[in-house]
């Protein structure tokens, strides 16, 4: 497999050519190779006026990877091909268009891209993600805590009840969900999943796709999973009363159920499912562990350097992260070609893991808020996203920059 070195000055090469004289298949394969290589997750292709911005998301941030954009007169033919690649309508250029294609890289092997195709005021915009599924992850490798990875290995064991992974869009829950299931698949348990998307392929699982058009959203396809004998169920997004409802009744009839939800720490999932009309006393009996997580970028090991904190820094961390305590050193990356000048290369996540016990079952039967929760959850040991994320910090696994950057968003 080429690397970003020779892959950039390489399409610039064939960009610069006339538009009549390019190859737009070899132009589509050469940006979907480079992003691979560069280990982002999207491609951004967005017409403005006169050009087309090309954009990467790498390590969670957007980047231009093209000096002077791709030529407009270019735009349409590339657009094309994708709806080709992805088996989309190419003659509708008014609507919204999903699909996805695979890909074979060179060196490599087989890589999935998801396909959006959105209409705006200067054209048709194309975002494709990257599947990583062939970058194979344990729960070793998803940044756990030793104690907290103890708490996710003990919960999984169990045959029944739920495991719920919280965070906004892009914090790696489902990752998290299906390193989990990678796990639990073997020969003599049923995985069944219902997603919307259906994120990446599980050899050994059956699964399912939501369609809105056809009357199988996630209640109805939870329902009818539930006759398919299994003995894990993975639902993609807990999104609505009903769906809660059934989640809820699935974890307490023996299944064990995996699943998301939208908010922003462990804690506050047992007041939201409780706010979706399942009794707080269901709630309490059928959840496992509630895990909150972020994404952090790493620290570039190839330009990697200590160096001292100054008092008056220290004294200004401590007023935003009062939990910083004494560090004497932190680490940060100086930016090399490895990393594209950035000083960080891939993400980890920071994450808390709320188990629960007698207390927090009290808590929430008594419908307890979040901070009550929260608080009881780190009375009995469990370390917040935020402490997680300082002692990464402290490692010189990230930066207290980068820390600082994920509590503000």
């Amino acid at each position: 497999m080429r690397d970003i070195k020779t892959l950039k000055p390489l399409i610039e090469k064939k960009l610069s050519v006339k538009a009549d004289e390019v190859s737009i298949v070899e132009i589509v394969d050469l940006f979907i190779e480079y992003a691979y290589s560069s280990r982002s997750s999207d491609i951004h292709i967005e017409p403005e006026v006169d050009a087309v911005r090309l954009r990467f998301r790498i390590d969670g941030m957007l980047r231009d990877i093209l000096d002077k954009g791709l030529s407009k007169d270019l735009h349409q033919e590339v657009i094309t091909r994708i709806k080709v690649l992805a088996g989309l309508r190419t003659d509708e250029h008014l609507l919204p268009q999903d699909g996805r294609f695979r890909v074979n890289i060179e060196g490599f092997g087989d890589v999935d891209i998801r396909v959006s195709i959105m209409p705006t005021y200067h054209g048709e915009n194309a975002i494709l993600r990257i599947l990583a599924e062939t970058r194979a992850f344990n729960l070793e490798d998803l940044g756990f805590s030793k104690n907290d990875l103890e708490r996710v290995k003990r919960s999984i064991k169990k045959p029944y009840g739920m495991i719920l992974a919280n965070g906004p869009t892009g914090s790696g829950k489902t990752t998290t969900l299906y390193t989990i299931l990678k796990n639990l698949n073997k020969p003599e348990i049923s995985i069944i999943t219902i997603e919307d998307p259906i994120e990446y392929s599980l050899a050994g699982t059956t699964q399912i796709q939501v369609d809105a058009k056809v009357g199988l959203t996630f209640a109805n396809g939870l329902r009818s999973i539930l006759r398919q004998d299994p003995n894990v169920i993975m639902v993609g997004e807990i999104r609505d009363e009903e769906t809660a409802d059934i989640a809820v009744n699935a974890a307490l009839t023996g299944h064990l159920v995996l699943s998301t939800l939208h908010t922003n720490d462990a804690a506050t999932t047992f007041p939201r499912l409780i706010d979706m009309g399942v009794p707080p006393f269901l709630v309490a009996s059928t959840v496992n562990i509630a895990m909150g997580q972020r994404l952090v970028r790493m620290i570039c090991k190839n330009c990697k350097k200590e160096r001292d904190i100054k008092k008056e820094e220290l004294a200004s961390l401590k007023e935003i992260i009062p939990d910083v305590g004494d560090m004497k050193t932190f680490y940060a990356g100086e930016g090399c070609d490895k990393c594209g000048g950035t000083g960080y290369e891939g993400r980890i996540g920071i994450r808390e893991v709320l188990e629960i016990n007698d207390e927090i079952r009290e808590l929430i039967m008594s419908r307890a808020n979040a901070k009550q929760i929260k608080e009881a959850a780190i009375k009995n040991g469990m370390t917040t996203m935020l402490q997680d994320g300082i002692e990464k910090a402290r490692m010189g696994i990230t930066t207290v920059q980068e820390i600082l950057r994920i509590i503000h968003e």
